[in-house]
């Protein structure tokens, strides 16, 4: 059978009814050694699915033959369920994409963010963080919205109603870029649209300093004969690539080992929040299926962008009706928005429909202060229980070293602590089997042709010395969860971003630059081998030898805080197994004394 064949009836395998078959098939002793063989089967898996992964074709870019144009809104239907208009139809070229509008801009710049507003709806069609800089290029600054240079993205809005400006409609700019000044809090820009039938609306944004809400208004005045009624809208724009690349340019090996990093992506997409329903992300995919389930009426919440690290957010204002939009536009991008209620403007009156905009960091000390429910977009997922008080603690830490590498030791050495009553048994457990290895050795001399036998025997003796052979596993299998939870943090959390620790670690978020911790992890990992109970099968032995460097080549793309953690992890349990190995053969040498002075005293 081709080796393909295999490895894609084994990710076929449900892992529960492998498990039962393990747990009915095999003696405790058989699945013990059939541990290291799974882990290494599992390593084979990841290795074969990244290996199509980067055989995968790239699909082609689709493109529009020739740009089109967007017809005027509609004014409100009167069962007042109107669509959020769709955006400008733009050429994409296979190579680049082109600007969304050619409109004039203006630049309005602050003490943390840059940003660009177009002419052509006051849209924000490019921002950038001023605190952040980019991965790829540590002098540049880091770009959320993009006007097509790398990707398409960015915030729009518009009222509902004939006559009235919405996200394609021209307004004023001033004559000049804005800047905050020194001693100024506030910075706001004003864009009026042309007047029409006595209708006159100003779009008015304000920047403040050293936040990253911009807060949107409508300032509608109704000079008219008649009530007016409309309705705003507040939306996104974007393409559905993804921010990280596909593919590293780092050549074969380091894109098909890489993938053990990236075995768990980051969520880059549409996300909803209700007090009803909490937090609901939605995946392009299903926008394209029509699979999106998301709350769709409700009179609180926010529409969000979420994509690693940072986050964009429309927040209505709490207790306003809205119904939450997401939809896939006939060029293949996507917008998600919300549709504000209708509201009447009186005849001779003046009225403001509001929102607020944040475009920034996932920082979770400010999120929820900003909104209920946004420091959610930080998801750890199922191990949020595990991974949410560690993030805090690991922050409790930082704010008495003053550095994330330092957090994490301590963190190590703390959960060491705890753990370390299940760590000792189990390690006195395996510094038993240790001593029992030259026993264990004579009965496979001795029964080596009857199974049955040899594992009565071999039972019985770890019931009279008092010995649970699968001990040796808890103190991993105990990590694994924490390890996991841990991941995430490093992963998701932006204040693990570009973080240094100390002399080449740099960022605690981005792999070992030198790939001095992963040699390290390996060479701990080595050290253990050595000191645990060499297996009685030769195999068993080979494969536990393969492991660290199996394991050294999946770090060398693993964060360097999670590789941090691993090693002082590993250096912390060789130290205590190290430790309570010598005191068990020192506690087994002074019985044999004591037995031995015992019966020559008898004698």
């Amino acid at each position: 059978m081709p080796f393909e064949v295999i490895i894609t009836a084994f990710v076929r395998l449900k892992p529960h009814f492998f498990i039962l078959a393990v747990s009915k098939t095999f003696s405790p002793m058989e699945q013990r050694r059939l541990i290291p063989l799974v882990i290494f089967i599992l390593s084979l898996v990841m290795l074969w699915s990244n290996w199509i992964e980067y055989n995968r074709p790239t699909a082609a870019t689709p493109h529009a033959a020739t740009p089109s144009t967007i017809s005027t809104v509609e004014p409100p239907a009167t069962d007042d369920s109107v669509p959020v208009p769709a955006p400008a139809q733009t050429v994409t070229p296979p190579a680049q994409t082109t600007p969304l509008s050619t409109a004039a801009r203006v630049k309005v710049e602050t003490d943390v963010i840059r940003a660009e507003i177009s002419a052509e709806g006051g849209n924000i069609v490019r921002l950038e963080l001023l605190k952040h800089y980019s991965s790829e290029n540590s002098g540049n600054t880091y770009v959320i919205f993009d006007d097509g240079a790398v990707h398409i993205f960015e915030a729009e809005s518009g009222l509902l109603g004939a006559n009235l400006p919405n996200h394609r409609s021209l307004f004023e700019l001033p004559d000049a870029n804005q800047k905050l000044a020194d001693g100024q809090d506030k910075l706001v820009l004003r864009l009026k649209a042309p007047a029409a039938n006595g209708i006159s609306v100003t779009k008015i944004m304000t920047f403040t300093r050293g936040s990253y809400l911009v807060d949107v208004a409508y300032e509608i005045s109704n000079e008219s004969t008649d009530p007016l009624v409309t309705q705003a809208y507040f939306q996104f724009l974007r393409d559905g690539k993804p921010i990280e690349k596909e593919k590293s340019e780092g050549g074969f090996l380091k894109t098909l080992f890489g993938g053990f990093s990236r075995g768990i992506q980051t969520f880059t997409g549409p996300s909803f929040y209700t007090d009803e329903d909490k937090f609901q992300k939605v995946s392009f995919g299903d926008i394209d299926d029509n699979k999106a389930k998301f709350t769709a009426n409700a009179d609180n919440g926010w529409v969000a962008i979420v994509q690693h690290y940072f986050v964009s957010a429309w927040l209505p204002p709490e207790g306003v009706a809205r119904e939450y939009r997401a939809k896939k536009t006939s060029n293949g991008h996507y917008t998600a928005g919300t549709v504000l209620a209708p509201v009447t403007i009186e005849a001779g009156a003046t009225g403001q429909i509001e929102a607020r905009l944040y475009v920034g960091p996932q920082d979770q000390n400010k999120l929820g202060e900003i909104a209920p429910g946004l420091k959610l977009v930080v998801d750890y997922g199922i191990l949020t229980v595990i991974a949410a008080p560690l993030f805090w603690l690991l922050s409790w830490l930082h704010s008495l070293t003053g550095n994330w590498g330092w957090a994490i030791i301590l963190v190590t050495v703390i959960i060491k602590a705890i753990f370390f009553p299940l760590s000792a048994a189990s390690y006195k457990s395996m510094a038993k089997m240790r001593l029992l290895a030259p026993r264990l050795q004579r009965m496979k001399e001795l029964y080596g042709d009857d199974k049955a036998k040899m594992q009565q025997e071999m039972m019985n003796l770890y019931r009279t010395e008092k010995i649970n052979p699968l001990g040796g596993c808890l103190p991993i299998l105990v990590q694994i969860p924490v390890f996991i939870a841990l991941y995430w943090v490093l992963l998701g959390s932006v204040e693990m971003r570009q973080a240094p620790w100390l002399g080449w670690i740099q960022d605690l978020s981005a792999p070992d630059p030198y790939l001095i911790l992963p040699l390290i992890m390996g060479g701990s990992m080595l050290v253990q081998f050595k000191l645990n109970p060499a297996p009685p099968d030769p195999m068993q032995a080979k494969i536990m030898m393969a492991m660290p460097i199996i394991f050294t080549f999946m770090f060398l793309w693993f964060p360097s805080g999670l590789v941090l953690y691993w090693v002082v992890n590993n250096l912390l349990s060789i130290a205590q197994q190290w430790q309570i190995t010598r005191m068990a053969e020192r506690g087994a040498k002074g019985g044999k004394k004591t037995a031995k002075a015992t019966n020559d005293s008898k004698i």
